[in-house]
């Protein structure tokens, strides 16, 4: 599969629906469609980089883009009582599609460890 060809690159594309709660130049987010808490929002970049190892030197400005607008999109979403960031890495690390993205978990108090 491409890196055109996932899930994700398509809603970017708008060839898939979403509910898509904040978007910019770089990155757009969306709620997840099976939810592991009250609040779980998907944080894509639009440069499609199939996992956080992959991810170069010259992304650095990027991912520190996605930090702050997840904190951004975590405050938009009422979640001022806290919020977990998950990154999962490669098959290992659950990571099922294979185009970055921060999973934003909120609206409940979250255990540890997770899973």
């Amino acid at each position: 599969m491409s890196d055109n060809d996932t899930i994700f690159s398509k809603i970017i594309r708008r060839e898939i629906p979403a509910d898509i709660v904040y978007e910019d130049d770089l990155c757009l987010a969306f709620r997840d469609v099976q939810p592991q808490a009250p609040v779980h929002v998907l944080l894509i970049p639009k440069k499609p980089i199939p996992k956080l190892a992959d991810a170069s030197p010259a992304d650095h400005a990027l991912l520190g883009h996605l930090l702050l607008k997840a904190k951004q999109v975590a405050a938009d979403l009422g979640l001022e009582q806290g919020f977990r960031l998950v990154i999962n890495n490669g098959e290992d690390g659950g990571q099922t599609v294979y185009h970055l993205h921060l999973h934003i978990l909120g609206g409940r108090s979250l255990s540890w460890p997770p899973g």
